[in-house]
């Protein structure tokens, strides 16, 4: 039966505390952050999940300080996309700054201190001009798209996984929402329920479920822990690989 998120992001938990023990074991990697990231579809739960997890590895008795961090910061502006004709290849690989990216994930796992993240506004779906500062931090989990590519410096990943069917239901359920309560959403409020239906389905068998086919689903066989949800966003299954450790 399903079981509930909170529980078996206890023992993911339990997982990531051992693992950056161990890490810090090592003279060498003792001083950064244990870096953890949470991979998977558009709609299907990352920022709730990435809350959660952090929510649990702050709690005594050994209380982490923890940061999260969102890929949506590293996309490049809106103006960029456009003048490379990429604004509807948005969270597509393309649409991202790898190299701040990489270097932001290497900074804060080496111990850097005040560390500077773009902002993203889901109000004016772009980048802004302003920067979260971050460091030093126990534990940063980076949740958002294409993060395989950081494999050397990813201590502990996490891929959700569900049903196609059920991700794109949640994506228009997500996208009925925003119409009425996301300034940038609102230019679709007046649309017919059946009309915004059809164009939030068009948009994904267009865009989302293609880029979750070709670019994120793929991640998967490298995570270390897959979490598998049922339609209701219950847990179905929770699998952690038992790998070497990251050093």
């Amino acid at each position: 039966m399903p079981t509930p998120l909170a529980p078996d992001l206890a023992s993911v938990a339990s997982v990531v505390r051992a693992r950056r023990t161990a890490r810090r074991a090592a003279a060498s990697c003792a001083d950064g952050a244990f870096l953890v990231t949470i991979d998977g579809a558009v709609s299907v739960g990352k920022s709730t999940t990435a809350a959660l997890l952090g929510d649990l590895l702050e709690v005594p008795p050994e209380a982490l300080d923890v940061r999260i961090v969102s890929t949506d910061g590293f996309l490049f502006p809106n103006r960029v996309l456009e003048a490379r004709g990429l604004l509807m290849r948005k969270g597509f690989p393309e649409s991202y700054d790898h190299d701040a990216l990489d270097s932001f994930v290497h900074s804060a796992r080496d111990g850097a201190t005040e560390l500077r993240v773009p902002v993203y506004s889901h109000e004016t779906y772009d980048v802004l001009d302003e920067h979260d500062v971050l460091g030093p931090d126990d534990v940063v989990i980076l949740e958002g798209l294409h993060l395989v590519a950081l494999s050397d410096a990813i201590d502990f990943s996490v891929y959700i996984d569900a049903d196609e069917a059920d991700i794109e239901k949640w994506f228009v359920e997500r996208f009925f929402h925003l119409r009425t309560s996301n300034a940038f959403y609102r230019q679709f409020a007046g649309l017919s329920d059946d009309a915004a239906a059809a164009f939030a389905r068009d948009v994904w068998s267009s865009i989302n479920g293609v880029n979750l086919r070709e670019n994120i689903l793929p991640s998967r066989d490298h995570a270390d822990a897959v979490l598998e949800k049922d339609h209701d966003h219950t847990v179905r299954r929770l699998v952690v690989k038992h790998g070497n450790m990251r050093t």
